[in-house]
């Protein structure tokens, strides 16, 4: 009698297409997200009158421009936006600057000192970021106001510089630090100043990257505290720009597209760029 062998084959076809089951799913979940981003991008390559003329029919043409042209975007720079642009660039970088010092100073204070109060504090700074900002932003821009601070940079980038994500960020990795390199550095006469640049800076590079991360994301994405606080067109961010592309009557969809482009383009190739590090520090953040 003979027998068949096809329920024992079976089994290594099944259990192999179960192993490659999740990157298929990654895969189809890319394709969805990325979906949407190319039509924007193929929108951006089409005039303005155009962008939406080809909705009643899907297909490869909605995200495949065949009269792509770069008209929008070069319209787009010769007015003001190029200039907002710009003011979010150097507003982003600021805050990153700043609130790097700020927040690894007092990550460093609340992971190596021990004073009366310091859970008290570690608590308040994890509940200041669990509230939204724009519940504090109208009552925050009127005391703005009052120091004569609207319409500057530097009350555009002062709210960003305290963030209580990237205080927790840094201080969770450097509490993974060994006190045994600091109690050495202190016996051989070095400072807190000199510990904190000398051994903590260096050994946290990804959670810095990771903390700066944090910073220009939340300041780049900002809109409603832009929108208070910098009202002068020299003064504009990226965001307030896009928005005022829309017109009352008429809305040129193809300059509206190529904005969002420029502003997603820049934060995706920082992030791209830096992915790793960031990784790097939110799993350094849950050693202890």
């Amino acid at each position: 009698m003979k027998t068949t062998n096809a329920p024992a084959s079976s089994a290594p076809r099944r259990l192999s297409a179960l192993r490659h089951m999740p990157l298929v799913t990654a895969v189809v979940m890319g394709v969805l997200f990325a979906l949407p981003l190319l039509w924007v991008l193929a929108g951006s390559l089409r005039p303005g009158d155009k962008v939406l003329a080809g909705l009643d029919r899907v297909s490869w043409h909605s995200l495949i421009p065949t009269d792509a042209t770069l008209h929008n975007y070069v319209t787009l720079f010769q007015g003001d936006f190029g200039r907002a642009v710009l003011n979010s660039i150097g507003v982003a970088a600021a805050t990153v600057l700043l609130g790097l010092v700020l927040s690894a100073m007092a990550a460093f204070a609340l992971s190596v000192f021990r004073f009366r109060g310091r859970g008290f504090v570690f608590a308040v700074i994890l509940l200041s970021f669990m509230i939204p900002f724009d519940a504090i932003a109208i009552p925050l821009s009127d005391i703005f106001r009052d120091w004569g601070l609207q319409n500057t940079y530097a009350g555009l980038i002062l709210p960003g510089i305290g963030n209580g994500l990237a205080i927790f960020l840094l201080r969770q990795f450097f509490l993974a630090i060994p006190r045994e390199l600091v109690e050495a550095a202190r016996m051989d006469g070095l400072s807190w100043w000199g510990v904190f640049t000398k051994i903590y800076v260096p050994l946290s590079r990804p959670a810095l990257i990771g903390a700066g991360l944090t910073l220009f994301t939340f300041q780049w994405q900002s809109y409603m505290w832009p929108l208070l606080v910098g009202t002068e067109p020299d003064k504009q961010l990226g965001p307030i720009a896009l928005g005022t592309l829309q017109g009352q009557m008429v809305v040129d969809y193809g300059q509206v597209f190529a904005a969002a482009v420029v502003l997603t383009v820049i934060p995706l190739l920082v992030l791209l760029r830096l992915q790793r590090y960031f990784t790097q520090s939110i799993a350094g953040s849950g050693l202890k």
